[in-house]
């Protein structure tokens, strides 16, 4: 009896995407299809990244580390996502709980962080062109990318902290398909507060300050292209924006549902919907959308699918 009682307070029950046996088999490859994409894709990215003497500049600096934080991010939930769907055991250990949620906040942070890092090298690169690489030098950007990295995991660690601070005496069942701290809230029988407040300005902090970097890098970027008289190369600076900017919508707008609503505002179903966007789509579109346009990318794959399968070009 020891053993079972001290088993249960140490594990959480995982109550997944659904319960409904057809629905599992569809989530199951359908998220096994998007995993095999990300993976591929952002690999792929990296690899032509440094592939390309064309590419090693500061934008695709930042986009390899993009490229890195989706690989990680989508591997550290949806590998277990398929675990506990397929299996009938859905309990996750306390101590795969915590790394799970550690890594998913923090690589979720860091990429907040790295988007609006690209944004001020877009500004950089539009409105001030002449001195673009004295701006965008390999030391700054290596710092740039460092603090991002490491603001976001010792962010991540106080909040989970915090979070297993708490006594979680309603339940151990978790309505989530992986350990994420607004869902923990629910569990406990002492009062989150605390941890709500300290999640808002977290939040406010990374998601909210990197937001407003981003939309007034863009304000300025956005006044310079107008000013083009060239149809060309305003149409050129455009594309090279829109990128990011579809990347940067789809992200945020999901992270600052998930992190901003009031506790009230719980809604299992509709947080699970929000959580597949970010945690799960988000990783495998971003190289996707950075490389559709772009024909230094596109030509770099051509050239080394030449080189080693000639006969299929």
């Amino acid at each position: 009896m020891e053993n079972s009682n001290q088993t249960s307070v140490n594990r959480f029950i995982l109550l997944g995407l659904t319960n409904i046996p057809y629905l599992q088999a569809l989530c199951v490859l359908m998220f096994l299809i998007i995993y095999i994409i990300t993976l591929s894709a952002n690999l792929l990215l990296i690899l032509v990244v440094k592939m390309n003497p064309q590419l090693q500049t500061p934008m695709y600096f930042f986009l390899s580390n993009l490229s890195i934080i989706d690989i990680f991010f989508s591997s550290t939930i949806v590998p277990k996502t398929l675990a506990i769907t397929l299996s009938q055991d859905r309990s996750i250990s306390l101590m795969d709980c915590t790394t799970q949620m550690f890594f998913s906040l923090a690589l979720g942070a860091t990429e907040c962080l790295i988007l609006a890092v690209m944004a001020y090298d877009r500004y950089a690169a539009i409105n001030k062109p002449l001195h673009y690489t004295t701006i965008m030098n390999k030391g700054f950007c290596i710092g740039m990318a460092a603090g991002c990295w490491l603001i976001s995991f010792i962010n991540s660690a106080i909040h989970v902290y915090l979070t297993f601070q708490l006594p979680f005496c309603r339940s151990r069942h978790i309505n989530h398909f992986f350990c994420e701290i607004p869902s923990f809230f629910w569990l406990s029988c002492r009062d989150t507060n605390l941890n709500e407040v300290a999640m808002y300005i977290s939040a406010g902090i990374i998601g909210g300050c990197s937001f407003i970097l981003i939309l007034v890098s863009y304000g300025h970027i956005i006044f310079t292209i107008l000013n083009i008289h060239s149809t060309a190369k305003r149409y050129k600076a455009f594309s090279t924006c829109a990128s990011h900017l579809t990347v940067v919508s789809l992200y945020y707008g999901t992270i600052l549902f998930m992190y901003m609503r009031p506790h009230s505002a719980y809604a299992p179903k509709a947080d699970k919907t929000v959580s597949i966007i970010y945690t799960v789509v988000t990783p495998m579109l971003n190289p996707i959308i950075y490389s559709i346009r772009n024909e230094h990318v596109k030509s770099t794959i051509r050239k080394k699918i030449n080189e080693l399968m000639p006969w299929l070009i």
